[in-house]
């Protein structure tokens, strides 16, 4: 059946609803077809997507109700993680946004690096992720380069991640089309959606109900207590974290250029003088800090904490994604269900698949441990040195030999339960 965009719109709207102020902020601050609502009914304004923006019929209900952070570091398998949220239709996904915000400060001026401190960039992660919460994407158009022209952009983070983003109202061509595919395909949102109108994006935030974030940017959960605190918000922090060793083997792979000393020492079994420790120190450091501040249950984060191992969702994918689901307090729908059946029995063995950056498609249970195999034994034994109160920490079992770390038969997750941070 044909649905015209208005159609479209109106029975999203209708069935989930819009705050009649929230749209006529949209409408007023957008420049282009809806600047002076006499020109929503010129007969040469054919866009019906517009015309649906102008329509004064919106229904006024409320804000979006679920806040949902997906914190993590990198190659902590928060791509799959994300999936899991993304699924649901009444959850408006975000993949990574502070990205823009990291490239905005990097890309400026060495002196006003030089003035930017830790402080300035977390104020500015936390800005994005309240308004992004609130649904007005217009904000992140701060970060973005080149800046958007009249709310619309082709230079957004890996909008693909997200069905959101490439279905209506954002897209018309997602309607039956590619962008409901669950195969990781950078490009054909862009390909047949176009540029992205960041106005459009936040009335389909606003419809979807809730709002999930993905982020490996900040660096502990207690640079989120301003969030948590917040009146506005209702945010559910998701803390995944991963084996250390896993997650080093993960970035020699998908950050070739970066950990080459890394890959020279695992390919030579000689350590040189040159790797940069703090790649995987800083990480550890920060997994320990933010589990630590989580399991001491402080009062900001009761009932908006759960810590999550990948290795236990890898194994138990079913299982852990009700969990989650419970602790964000939403219903699992069916799709969920039927992406994991189709997403964690998965035989990916070309090279090409494994080198995916942002792949979601594995035999989850067999992938969970299969760092074991790629690892050398002295680069394993120094990670455990350097991350032992870590591993200790999140229940990760050490090696002592090289044929012990071979043995996949022999766990190194040991039987861990972390509940969620009661209220």
């Amino acid at each position: 059946m044909e649905c015209s965009w208005k159609t479209v719109l109106l029975l999203v709207c209708a069935s989930l609803g819009v705050q009649y102020t929230a749209i006529r902020t949209l409408r007023d601050s957008m420049s282009g077809p809806c600047q002076g609502a006499y020109r929503c009914q010129t007969r040469q304004h054919r866009d019906s997507r517009w015309r649906a923006l102008c329509d004064d019929s919106w229904m006024p209900v409320e804000l979006p109700r679920k806040h949902i952070l997906l914190f993590a570091t990198t190659r902590s398998g928060s791509s799959f993680t994300g999936q899991l949220l993304n699924q649901h239709p009444g959850i408006f996904y975000v993949f990574e946004p502070l990205y823009h915000v990291q490239q905005a400060f990097t890309n400026s001026s060495s002196r006003l690096r030089r003035s930017l401190d830790r402080r300035a960039l977390l104020g500015a992660y936390r800005d994005l992720l309240l308004n992004l919460y609130t649904c007005d994407l217009h904000f992140v158009e701060n970060y973005i380069r080149p800046e958007p022209q009249d709310h619309v952009t082709s230079s957004f983070f890996r909008r693909s991640s997200s069905h959101s983003l490439c279905s209506p109202p954002v897209c018309l061509e997602g309607v039956g089309g590619g962008a409901t595919s669950d195969a990781p395909d950078e490009s054909w949102c862009p390909k047949k959606c176009g540029a992205l109108n960041l106005t459009l994006a936040s009335l389909s935030c606003l419809s979807r109900g809730h709002v999930a974030i993905k982020t490996v940017r900040v660096p502990e959960v207690g640079d989120l207590r301003t969030l948590t605190e917040d009146p506005r918000l209702d945010l559910k922090i998701i803390h995944l974290v991963r084996d250390p060793r896993a997650i080093l083997a993960s970035r020699m792979i998908a950050f070739s250029d970066q950990f080459r000393a890394w890959k020279i020492w695992n390919a030579t079994g000689r350590q040189p003088r040159y790797v940069d420790l703090t790649q995987i120190t800083s990480t550890c450091k920060d997994m320990a800090a933010s589990a630590e501040t989580g399991l001491q249950r402080p009062a900001w984060l009761r009932g908006r904490y759960l810590l999550l191992r990948y290795e236990d969702l890898a194994l138990r994918p079913t299982d852990k994604a009700a969990e989650i689901y419970r602790f964000v307090g939403l219903e699992m729908e069916e799709r969920v269900l039927m992406w994991i059946a189709k997403n964690t029995k998965s035989n990916v063995s070309a090279p090409s698949e494994w080198n995916y950056r942002y792949s979601t498609s594995r035999d989850s249970r067999a992938t969970a441990e299969s760092w074991r195999l790629h690892l050398g034994f002295d680069i394993v034994r120094t990670v455990q040195n350097l991350c032992n109160d870590t591993l200790a920490l999140l229940g990760y079992k050490q090696v002592r030999s090289a044929a012990e770390l071979r043995n996949l038969s022999h766990s190194l997750v040991d039987h861990r339960t972390f509940q969620p941070v009661p209220k």
